[in-house]
């Protein structure tokens, strides 16, 4: 990855400890700084204190479920610029449109490892 990415903090919502490996490994080759969260809770939680440059968001998390997280963190005037990237393996026309709606744009599942990074570089730059 280019020397762009190298100060950029980016917060992964993930309850599966697999997918938060791999999107997490992937990230940090392209020299990002990552924090995670496991539910949409704990996203809230970090939030407090950190304010990412991009949040890639599952949206089948337990608990407040990624959609609602993100309308949280859109109604928040602190955190409403940072761009939230759904990621999800099901999507259906309905949670297309509701995801679309409040999300920032999504990544399918499973990610696609060859195009991840140039995907998070042409969101935050």
């Amino acid at each position: 990855m280019t020397s762009d990415s190298s100060g950029k903090t980016i917060l992964v919502v993930e309850d599966n400890p697999v997918n938060l490996k791999l999107v997490k490994a992937l990230l940090e080759i392209g020299k990002y700084n990552v924090i995670s969260a496991y539910d949409g809770e704990g996203a809230l939680e970090v939030l407090v204190d950190h304010t990412p440059d991009l949040i890639l968001m599952d949206i089948q998390l337990p608990g407040i479920d990624g959609i609602e997280t993100t309308r949280r963190i859109k109604a928040d005037p602190r955190l409403r610029n940072i761009p939230v990237i759904a990621l999800t393996a099901f999507v259906l026309e309905d949670e297309k449109r509701d995801i679309c709606s409040i999300c920032d744009g999504y990544i399918p599942k499973p990610i696609d490892t060859r195009q991840f990074l140039t995907i998070i570089s042409d969101i935050i730059g």
